[in-house]
């Protein structure tokens, strides 16, 4: 069974596209990645979360908006902070490092 994971920052423009893209040939998953800001380039649908089975923000402010706007949507949803501040760039190593830390003990065994 392929588990959907959503990644949530900001913008969607660093730590979350970098999730998606590091994750994406994952065995087992599928990945997609959106942001709460209003300028994210893609911003979290209701769709997004439904189609979601886990959910990873970046920092505790994202559980907090995401609750706030789209509690309704996360019934049933496993939401996980990674505690990522917003210190690094698309594909930063340094973030890989914590990505791979923080992520693949909650992914399935490849």
């Amino acid at each position: 069974m392929i588990r959907n994971i959503l990644f949530i920052c900001s913008q969607n423009r660093l730590r979350s596209p970098t999730a998606e893209h590091i994750f994406a040939d994952w065995p087992g998953i599928e990945t997609q990645s959106s942001g709460l800001g209003n300028d994210a380039d893609v911003p979290v649908t209701s769709e997004l979360l439904a189609w979601s089975d886990t959910i990873f923000v970046m920092e505790k402010i994202h559980r907090s908006k995401l609750s706030k706007k789209f509690g309704r949507d996360l019934k049933g949803k496993r939401v996980v902070c990674l505690d990522i501040p917003d210190d690094y760039d698309f594909m930063e190593p340094a973030l890989i490092q914590v990505l791979k830390r923080k992520v693949i003990p909650f992914l399935p065994t490849p």
